[in-house]
């Protein structure tokens, strides 16, 4: 890729760990994802991950949330890319994808390897929360064949460079079909750590052919961002990952977040592109089937 391609911006608008309390803006109901969609797609976002949570905002992996929230964003915004996660610890895999199973997304993300994935307060001297989050190989066979049944493009979700190489026998195997879409994260402890050159070295090892972007984590969000435009990446923003603009103040809205990353990606020369551009890019059809979600 070059710097004068299309950029995808995705917007992760609630992730499944902060609250209200912590920050305001994240959505709980059906109607409130709706509103927050809305407002990161007129910012130039073309494709949503989305955590499903209950409407008194408890993270859940069941269908009918993820229909209902899914529906209400269709009927805001019905030209979205819609992107379910599979993350999660001590479920079942059945569980974890049962709702790309049934609701069939356009695509759905997964993790390509286990780790520690912790947070650490210098300040209390201590580990906020620490933990090994394990997705062993055998997991990400089972999840990738499911979403192949469904017809549902895999999001390869990488923490460091050995989980990107992994896709190798994932490929033999025949579960994991080029072009594959990576998603490089950065600034999770445990993880590779937010720098442009573990960004630059990361994405050296993206196959040719395959397309990749950056999620990083808090405030090194933003030299992530526009590391990656600078170096042919797409980009993702929103609760999930951070709550704060460049500026440092909290962000009122995912809208917010999307329209600092989409200026950010305009300044490095990107072009934001619409969904139909992310389409084509993506290799996903022209016209996504949402009969799962009717």
């Amino acid at each position: 890729m070059s710097i004068a391609d299309k950029v995808i911006v995705t917007c992760a608008v609630s992730g499944a760990v902060a609250n209200k309390q912590q920050c305001p803006g994240i959505p709980y109901t059906p109607e409130e994802y709706a509103k927050e969609v809305r407002r990161a797609r007129d910012a130039g976002a073309t494709m949503v991950h989305i955590h499903a949570r209950t409407p008194d905002g408890v993270p859940t992996v069941e269908v009918e949330h993820y229909r209902a929230i899914t529906q209400a964003i269709l009927a805001e915004t019905p030209d979205i890319i819609v992107n379910y996660s599979t993350g999660w610890v001590g479920l079942p895999m059945a569980e974890r994808v049962d709702h790309i199973v049934q609701l069939k997304p356009e695509i759905g993300a997964l993790n390509m390897g286990s780790m520690n994935y912790a947070k650490y307060s210098p300040k209390r001297k201590g580990f906020v929360f620490n933990f090994v989050f394990e997705n062993h190989f055998d997991d990400i066979v089972f999840l990738l064949r499911r979403m192949q049944e469904a017809g549902v493009k895999p999001e390869c979700e990488c923490f460091d460079v050995g989980h990107v190489e992994s896709h190798e026998p994932l490929v033999d195997l025949g579960v994991l079909e080029p072009p594959i879409q990576f998603s490089l994260i950065h600034g999770v402890l445990g993880g590779i750590q937010a720098t442009a050159r573990n960004l630059a070295h990361m994405a050296s090892v993206v196959p040719d052919g395959c397309t990749w972007g950056v999620i990083a984590i808090s405030r090194e969000q933003w030299a992530m961002v526009g590391a990656s435009a600078a170096l042919g990446g797409n980009v993702r923003v929103g609760f999930e990952d951070n709550f704060y603009l460049p500026s440092g103040e909290m962000a009122a809205s995912n809208g917010e977040l999307v329209e600092a990353a989409a200026t950010i990606c305009r300044l490095q020369g990107r072009h934001v592109a619409g969904p139909d551009e992310a389409r084509a890019l993506l290799s996903l059809p022209t016209d996504p089937d949402r009969s799962g979600v009717a």
